[in-house]
C-alpha cells in the first residue's frame, strides 16, 4: 500500500479503471447477434469457462446441486436472502401509485415493474451466490415477471442461490457474451429489458456498449473501498477490510484516509501479515500494492477526498461516526461504525452490494428494488380544463415554432 500525505496525493488516486477493450467487446457482441448460441458457446471454450453444449441449468440440475450443498449453506442463504427481501419490500412500500386533481385535470403516476430482467452473477474467480441474492431478490419483490441469471463456470451453491432467490431461467454462460446474450437474445437466452449486476472491465465495458438497445443498471465494476479511521479506529479490522476487497481482482481497490502517519503504518503492517495466511493472496497482493493511504490533517480534508472519490463502499471508522456522516453524500453503500463491516452488506445485512464504482456514485445509488420498476405517467384532462390548458399551450408552442402543436392545442380552446 502506497501512504501519501494530503498535499501530495497524486492524480492515480482519482482516475478511473479506462475501459481500454472496447474493440474486442465490440466484436465479441456483433458475434452473439449474428451467431446466438453457437457465439456463446464458442466464446465460453475461448475464454476457459469449459467445453459447454448445453446453456441453460435444467430442472435435473438444480435438483441435484441441492444434493451437493450442505444445510449450513442452504440456512445461510435462505437468511440472506430474508433480510434483502425485507429491505427491498420495505423500500417498495415508500412508493404508492398517485393521483391527484386541480381544476378538473387528474394527474398521477403508476408504479409498473419491468417485464423481463436479466441478472449477471460473476463466477470466474470465485462463485458468487450472493450476487444471485442481492440482483435476483429484488427484481423477484418489484414484480418482475421473467427473471434470468447467467454466470460464467456456475457452481452448485450458484444454482441452489438463484432458485431460492426465485430464478426463472440459470444459464452457465458469462463475460461479455453473456450480456451480449441478455441484451440481444438468442435461440436459448431470453431477451430481456435490463441487466442488472457487477463484473471484471470487460463485462462494464459490454454493458457499456449495449446501453440503449437494453437498459443497465450502471458500470460497476472492479470493485473498491474507502476508508475513513481516526484513532478511534481498530487497524486490524481496517486491514481486513481493505483486504476483502483486495481480493476479488487484480484491478480492485482499497482506500484508506487516516490522520495519522503511525495508523497508516499500523493498517499496512497488518495486512501484510494477514496476506501471508490468506489463501487469496495471489490476487490480493497485487491490489494490495496499488492501493493508497492519505494521511489528512482534518475530517474537512476528508470529506473533500472521498467525496471527489465518489468510493463503492465507504466506511466511517471514526468517533461521532453517525452524527459525521451527513458530511458525506458520494458513496454507493455506507457502512458506519467499527463494527459495520462492508462483508456484512456484501451477504447478509439486507442492502444490497451491487454499487456503482468508477465515481459512478457521484449521481447514482446502489441495485434496489426501484431498478425494476417504472414509474410512468399520466393525466385526464376534460373538456372546460382543456380551454384553459390550450391557451398556455398555444402561446408557449408558437413561441418555439412549433405550429401543429399550436393547431392541436387550439382546436380544443
Amino acid at each position: 500500500m502506497k501512504i501519501y500525505n494530503y498535499n501530495d496525493i497524486p492524480e492515480e488516486f482519482f482516475s478511473n479503471i479506462e475501459f481500454e477493450t472496447i474493440e474486442s467487446v465490440n466484436e465479441i457482441i456483433e458475434d452473439v447477434k449474428r451467431s446466438g448460441d453457437g457465439a456463446l458457446i464458442k466464446y465460453s471454450r475461448k475464454f476457459g469457462d469449459g467445453m459447454i453444449d448445453s446453456l441453460e441449468v435444467t430442472e435435473a440440475e438444480i435438483k441435484n446441486a441441492y444434493k451437493n450443498v450442505d444445510k449450513k449453506t442452504i440456512d445461510a442463504i435462505k437468511t440472506a436472502i430474508k433480510n434483502v427481501q425485507m429491505f427491498a419490500q420495505n423500500q417498495l412500500d415508500c412508493i404508492k401509485n398517485l393521483d391527484t386533481e386541480c381544476d378538473g385535470i387528474k394527474l398521477g403516476h403508476r408504479i409498473i415493474p419491468i417485464k423481463k430482467a436479466g441478472c449477471y452473477i460473476p463466477g470466474g474467480n470465485y462463485p458468487l451466490p450472493s450476487t444471485a441474492i442481492m440482483t435476483i431478490v429484488p427484481a423477484k419483490t418489484a414484480g418482475v415477471e421473467t427473471v434470468i441469471a447467467c454466470s460464467p463456470k456456475i457452481k452448485d451453491v450458484t444454482i441452489v442461490a438463484c432458485d431460492l432467490a426465485g430464478a426463472d431461467k440459470i444459464y452457465r454462460v458469462g463475460g461479455v457474451q453473456a450480456i451480449a446474450a441478455m441484451a440481444y437474445g438468442t435461440e436459448s437466452v431470453h431477451r430481456v429489458d435490463k441487466i442488472v449486476g457487477p463484473g471484471n472491465k470487460f463485462v462494464t465495458a459490454a454493458k457499456k456498449q449495449i446501453y440503449g438497445d437494453c437498459g443497465i443498471d450502471f458500470l460497476a465494476g472492479p470493485s473498491e473501498v474507502l476508508i475513513v479511521a481516526d484513532e478511534t479506529a481498530n487497524a486490524e479490522f481496517v486491514a481486513a477490510d481493505m483486504l476483502a476487497q483486495c481480493e476479488h481482482d487484480k484491478d480492485a481497490r482499497a482506500y484508506l484516509i487516516c490522520f495519522s502517519q503511525k495508523f497508516a503504518k499500523e493498517v499496512d503492517k497488518y495486512a501484510k501479515e494477514m496476506l501471508k495466511q490468506l489463501k487469496t493472496a495471489e490476487i490480493a497482493k497485487i491490489s494490495y500494492e496499488k492501493s493508497f493511504a492519505v494521511v489528512v490533517d482534518n475530517i474537512e480534508q476528508a470529506v473533500e477526498i472521498s467525496e471527489r472519490r465518489a468510493p463503492e463502499h465507504l466506511e466511517l471508522c471514526i468517533k461521532n461516526a453517525q452524527e459525521t456522516m451527513a458530511m458525506f453524500t458520494n458513496y454507493g453503500s455506507l457502512f458506519i461504525g467499527n463494527y459495520s463491516a462492508e462483508v456484512f452488506g456484501d451477504y447478509c445485512a439486507g442492502t444490497n452490494h451491487t454499487l456503482p464504482t468508477n465515481m459512478v456514485a457521484r449521481y447514482s445509488g446502489g441495485l434496489s428494488v426501484f431498478d425494476f420498476i417504472k414509474i410512468q405517467t399520466y393525466q385526464y384532462v376534460d373538456k372546460m380544463s382543456a380551454k384553459n390548458l390550450a391557451k398556455t399551450a398555444s402561446i408557449i408552442a408558437e413561441n418555439e415554432g412549433l405550429y401543429a402543436h399550436k393547431n392541436a392545442a387550439d382546436i380544443r380552446s
